[in-house]
């Protein structure tokens, strides 16, 4: 890798990330010889899928899953065909159907990307095996320069987990809610029951906006 493909990333291509910090980043997982997730073809695929004038909610994780096969560049989404334990996404399976009654088996979130729902990761990537391994390799800068990038009109904003409450907007007309995380380890400390889905669309559609169709439909 000589650096980062950006011919794909549309808007986000302007931001002051990718000419300082992104040269950096590209140059540590270089020289890192520890298999890396996602793969480099899906690292952005997150800001691909959902351009800035598309994005109508924000979904901020920590960092990408670093189970091989796992990782799609979308947080929390997985491969249809990854066919192992879901963990968080299981757990945002059981709130969806708690909090709207919607039952998803679905487990690549694409078609929430395709409309409007940016799954950010606050870290876009992983050595393999060792969750956190790249928090502080500088990717908070691109967080940080996103969620800025979309202070232009009101978003909703839904934080999981505490890393993800540190880039919480400061903007009153934003929705923000800020939750637990949906890992095993942490989901029953606030995040089941905080029926975000419903109110994210309740929001979305007093704003005159439609709202996210979060079933499924492959």
């Amino acid at each position: 890798m000589t650096g980062f493909d950006l011919s794909r990333l549309g808007a986000w291509a302007d931001l002051p990330f990718w000419q300082n910090e992104g040269a950096q980043i590209a140059a540590a997982i270089d020289v890192d010889p520890r298999p890396i997730l996602p793969p480099p073809s899906a690292m952005f695929a997150a800001l691909e899928r959902t351009q800035p004038d598309a994005t109508k909610v924000v979904i901020l994780g920590q960092d990408p899953y670093h189970t091989p096969g796992k990782a799609d560049g979308l947080a929390f989404s997985i491969p249809q065909d990854f066919g192992g334990r879901l963990d968080s996404l299981g757990n945002i399976f059981k709130e969806l159907q708690s909090d709207l009654h919607v039952s998803r088996e679905q487990t690549d979130l694409s078609d929430w990307a395709d409309q409007g729902v940016l799954l950010l990761n606050t870290a876009l990537s992983v050595p393999q095996g060792k969750a956190g391994g790249h928090a502080r390799l500088g990717w908070d800068r691109l967080t940080r320069q996103v969620i800025a990038r979309l202070g232009d009109r009101p978003r909703a904003y839904l934080l999981w987990g505490a890393h993800a409450h540190g880039f919480a907007p400061d903007r009153p007309a934003d929705l923000v809610i800020q939750t637990a995380h949906p890992s095993p380890l942490s989901a029953r400390r606030g995040f089941f029951g905080a029926r975000p889905f419903s109110t994210v669309n309740a929001w979305l559609t007093q704003r005159g906006q439609a709202p996210i169709d979060w079933a499924g439909t492959k």
